[in-house]
């Protein structure tokens, strides 16, 4: 693979700097992080993308965590496309957004009511506003290296790209919104703790990622969650969790599922819309009654339950809930991707933690447990480059950020891992 051709991912990524700043519709698709030309890629089939140079990569960023069935799965495609015969957009109800929330509730029974929207970040935002609306609150408490979406006042101590770029927060951001949101340190009950005693008469909600994905891969304590519940319960505050990333990922019903959570809200995304643009927020029914038009707590959107994104994501969950196998499938395989990269990279002698959560995981080239944030951003970025390219001109396509976690998707395989490792071997030969 070495040698690959680039030439037309480079006159597009040209192209595209004159058009967009930084050649990009969201940054780390950049490769700021890592150096190179971001591959403009043009087709997907299972667990393969090809780019504008034709070049074929086995892929773990699945378009971000939504493609938990790979690329273009032959159901989803059919239901998308059966759905366009009928129309775009109507503005207006749909059958498909009554189909598609019985699905989530049959998996997430805590969503007593939901309400759809665009994005994971409108999804936090709305969130947070009922929140304040059902507490009469204004301060809201999220979590070093947690990320919620770009909306102001969550930018603030973010991961992802804005970890990557050296920007906890953004510029643009209103010092006085700003400080409306506290910030605690993710695993630590103590802390956490001590933010209550301060300010817990005070706090709306408090808002985290049950398993961390944009500051890398970070699973929760088992004792941090137990102190998140038991002071938001004393203290009048709801415990919003994001599962944007984790939703349907993890389990059937997410991490709410798997670590066996009772939050107040529940934020949904990628997966819920099978690749398309979908997201939800929703819990308790006496909580979601705030929302308009029920209630007083304002929030819209035009194209909220767009019959496209109702048709894919009812596609993807109605595979999910009928293969239940499934989830043991991508446990397995992450497990020997976590299991072949670790034999790599301590044959190599270099220093390396992994954390995985079934089919997330992320490799942190540090020594030592990963299990907040600052642990995380001692992670080498020069190994992780290093890392990266070779597993590019290897034909893998991986996160291009040390901070991202890598999805695996039920469409990979034998073949996908054995050329995985392969070039991982050569990362560091």
């Amino acid at each position: 693979m070495r040698g690959m051709r680039t030439s037309e991912n480079e006159r597009l990524f040209h192209a595209a700097r004159a058009l967009l700043p930084g050649g990009v519709s969201s940054p780390v698709r950049a490769f700021g992080s890592v150096g190179g030309t971001p591959r403009f890629l043009v087709k997907g089939r299972g667990s393969r993308v090809w780019d504008a140079d034709g070049n074929e990569y086995v892929d773990y960023v699945g378009s971000w965590g939504p493609l938990i069935l790979g690329h273009a799965h032959p159901e989803v495609v059919r239901a998308v496309q059966e759905t366009a015969a009928q129309g775009l957009s109507f503005g207006a109800p749909h059958p498909l957004e009554v189909a598609l929330a019985e699905a989530v509730r049959r998996v997430y029974p805590v969503l007593e009511r939901l309400r759809f929207v665009n994005s994971g970040t409108e999804a936090t935002m709305s969130a947070l506003r009922v929140a304040r609306g059902f507490t009469g609150r204004d301060h809201v408490l999220k979590f070093r290296g947690n990320y919620h979406g770009h909306a102001d006042g969550l930018l603030v101590e973010a991961g992802s790209g804005a970890l990557t770029f050296g920007r906890p927060s953004s510029a643009g951001v209103p010092e006085a919104y700003a400080g409306l949101t506290l910030v605690g340190s993710y695993n630590d009950p103590e802390a956490l703790e001590a933010v209550f005693a301060h300010h817990g008469e005070n706090i709306a909600a408090v808002i985290f990622e049950p398993v961390v994905g944009n500051a890398g891969v970070i699973p929760p304590k088992p004792e941090f969650l137990a102190a998140l519940r038991r002071l938001t319960r004393e203290y009048g505050a709801l415990l919003i969790a994001d599962e944007v990333m984790t939703g349907f990922r993890l389990a059937p019903g997410g991490a709410t599922e798997r670590y066996g959570l009772e939050p107040d809200l529940v934020t949904l995304g990628k997966i819920l819309g099978g690749g398309l643009p979908a997201a939800a927020y929703g819990g308790r029914a006496e909580v979601m009654a705030q929302v308009a038009p029920e209630g007083p707590v304002y929030q819209a959107g035009t194209l909220s339950g767009n019959p496209l994104a109702m048709a894919a994501g009812l596609a993807t969950l109605q595979a999910l809930e009928r293969e239940p196998g499934i989830y043991d499938r991508l446990e397995a395989y992450g497990a020997r991707l976590q299991a072949g990269l670790a034999e790599v990279l301590t044959a190599a002698g270099v220093p390396h933690t992994i954390n995985r959560v079934g089919s997330m995981l992320t490799v942190f080239f540090t020594e030592g447990p990963v299990g907040g944030f600052e642990a995380a951003s001692k992670t080498d970025t020069a190994a992780f480059r290093r890392f990266f390219h070779a597993l590019l001109e290897g034909g893998v396509y991986w996160p291009p950020s040390a901070y991202e976690a890598a999805f695996v998707s039920a469409a990979h395989g034998d073949e996908d891992l054995e050329r995985t490792l392969a070039a991982a071997r050569r990362a560091f030969a």
